[in-house]
């Protein structure tokens, strides 16, 4: 499907960036397992909470290691599949998934060092407004073809927007309620201007006349940025398949469009379904303080 079965499996299945991902499971499952009534005295990590960390490396692997990430280099609406569910989808799972003792330990470490400093990086407004600058950034056509085409570049940005997009989600999922302070109209608002914000550059590729990225439109270039993917000389992608067309079911600019429809579609689909559920919390609190409020001045009344 979709021209895999010319590549090896290594190549589609990345086993480096897979045993990495599993270490970082096992580490989980042993802190929040075996050893975690040595290091916290408190109740025994939930089963789903478990659930959510496991799904969030799985679609993390999936973004970043698995199939979509080879055909992210072959075709720009798959690209957008692998950003949406590196930086939209993953890190909430992985964020619910871990427990309130573990980011209050990464908490008191680092404001012990002197990362605490970029701690206005997670008010809500500052985080919004830099992860989606740089995701933004990213795709505009000269810089995103020059990190694609730079490995050690290209594996930074993707790990400072992976931060950036963690402390983006900070606001919405609280991993530690007492340390942030953001709830009702705040946070609805919050969601807003995150879907505001992502708007201008999905609908820059969504509307652009031609293909923007000589990534996925030009051969040459194309070949020496699936160099990174694929063993062997870029030179010879060329002579066997002559550029990204011969996987492509889609005309280049064609499947920008899509990837810039799909990435909207999902923050859209995501942060509506925030929203709603923020919307929903606050409708309940400001009821049931409604009617506290009528019931101690009934109370009042009757003495």
């Amino acid at each position: 499907m979709f021209g895999l079965a010319y590549f090896k499996w290594e190549e589609i299945w990345s086993p480096v960036f897979l045993a990495v991902m599993l270490l970082i499971t096992a580490a989980y499952l042993v802190l929040t397992g075996p050893v975690h009534d040595r290091l916290h005295k408190g109740k025994p990590v939930r089963a789903g909470r478990k659930a959510l960390f496991l799904l969030g490396m799985t679609v993390l692997y999936a973004a970043q290691g698995g199939p979509v990430e080879l055909l992210g280099h072959i075709m720009f609406s798959f690209h957008m599949v692998s950003m949406a569910l590196s930086y939209l989808i993953a890190p909430p799972l992985l964020m619910l998934g871990l427990p309130d003792w573990i980011w209050r330990r990464l908490a008191e470490q680092l404001s012990r060092s002197p990362l605490s400093r970029l701690r206005f990086l997670t008010h809500p407004i500052v985080a919004a407004v830099v992860f989606n600058g740089l995701f933004s950034l990213y795709h505009f056509p000269a810089i995103h073809d020059y990190v694609m085409l730079h490995f050690a570049i290209h594996r930074l940005y993707y790990a400072v927007l992976f931060i950036a997009a963690i402390l983006m989600w900070w606001t919405l999922v609280k991993p530690l309620p007492d340390h942030l302070e953001v709830h009702g109209l705040k946070q609805m608002g919050f969601i807003f201007l995150n879907m505001v914000l992502l708007t201008p550059a999905c609908g820059l590729i969504i509307f652009a006349p031609e293909p923007l990225y000589a990534t996925y439109s030009d051969p040459a270039v194309w070949a020496q940025a699936m160099g990174y993917c694929v063993s062997g000389d870029p030179g010879m992608l060329l002579s066997r398949f002559g550029g990204p067309e011969f996987f492509g079911y889609l005309e280049p600019a064609i499947d920008q469009q899509v990837g810039g429809i799909i990435m909207k579609f999902i923050q859209e689909i995501i942060f509506a379904s925030m929203l709603a559920y923020v919307f929903y919390n606050w409708y309940k609190r400001e009821n049931r303080e409604d009617d506290e409020l009528s019931g101690d001045e009934a109370k009042m009344n009757l003495t």
